[in-house]
């Protein structure tokens, strides 16, 4: 049997000291770039392999991040995105993901506490915030680390760190753009109203039109649905709207099916796909700046606590009418 690695085993092929090899392993945001890359190098070429439990013992950490899992609506999901640059955000600093599922607030709530119980993660990532959103409440008397992506809009002032997108911003700048295009009737389609997100993005549009002198008239809900699109498209075209500036991709993609002036959000691949012009939202920064938000709070490090991030506009169509 060959013969066990230890840590000071690595140390010395790093040419570093024992308690540089635990920092990178467990707290290498302090560590400087260049010894950490060479720790990590010795890791690899001596086949280092640390004890998840020996390590938690150790440190009270277990280096876990939790964060649910989100629904897919119309195979047009962004969370995937999200994930995808939370997770190697967390690797980078030293951390894994844990991943669970929940249908609501409550059971959500019952499933952090089991993995408190079972897992217990070092902090947790809520996302899809919304008004009554009684998770953050919960964590927060409890005096649990979180970060949220999405504002608390309930509590503009809440002391828990958040990052969001500028929907708002967002969709001023969609409607400007068809606005520059030569348009002057232009319509929104919307998610239910009560949605922090979805009435942030139709505010923009507001704006945007009041800016000009123009009525902010041609507006419809839908349930987020390509079919609800499509219905409002036809309604809205038939009021007169002569280009739409829609709260998703989704909505986007029915409406595109009744006239070509739309303008969608997220930028999923299907809006690449189609030609669609929408709002690309800075997924891979939003996953960094919560990793980076909830480990400063691990580590008791002084920093920002509210991040709100710009979406771009992606044009693939010619705006004029």
């Amino acid at each position: 049997m060959a013969e066990k690695v230890t840590i000071a085993d690595v140390a010395r092929s790093a040419n570093v000291s024992r308690q540089t090899v635990s920092n990178v392993l467990n707290s290498p945001e302090i560590v400087k770039e260049e010894t950490r890359q060479r720790v990590l190098a010795a890791v690899e070429a001596l086949g280092y392999r640390v004890s998840a439990a020996a390590r938690q013992m150790r440190t009270g950490r277990s280096r876990l991040l939790a964060i649910r899992i989100e629904a897919t609506q119309d195979g047009m999901n962004v969370f995937d995105r999200f994930l995808h640059g939370l997770t190697e955000s967390a690797a980078r600093s030293g951390y894994r993901v844990l991943l669970y599922a929940a249908d609501d607030d409550r059971s959500e709530i019952a499933t952090i506490d089991q993995l408190l119980g079972e897992f217990e993660p070092d902090g947790f990532v809520l996302t899809s915030t919304h008004h009554g959103d009684a998770r953050a409440a919960w964590l927060a008397e409890r005096g649990l680390p979180f970060v949220t992506f999405g504002r608390p809009w309930d509590a503009p002032a809440a002391a828990h760190p958040w990052v969001d997108v500028d929907g708002a911003a967002g969709t001023e700048a969609a409607t400007r753009h068809l606005l520059d295009g030569g348009h002057r009737r232009i319509g929104f389609i919307g998610w239910e109203a009560g949605s922090g997100v979805g009435d942030d993005r139709r505010a923009g549009w507001s704006r945007a039109l009041a800016a000009e002198g123009l009525d902010a008239a041609l507006a419809a809900e839908t349930d987020g649905s390509v079919a609800q699109g499509r219905a409002a498209a036809e309604d809205l075209v038939a009021r007169g709207a002569g280009a739409l500036v829609c709260v998703s991709d989704a909505v986007a993609l029915g409406a595109l099916q009744v006239t070509p002036a739309v303008v969608g959000f997220d930028d999923t691949p299907v809006a690449a796909a189609v030609g669609l012009t929408s709002l690309g939202q800075p997924l891979a920064e939003a996953a960094a700046r919560c990793v980076e938000l909830l480990t400063d709070r691990l580590s008791d490090r002084p920093g920002a606590s509210h991040v709100l991030l710009t979406p771009s506009l992606v044009i693939r169509k010619d705006p004029r009418p």
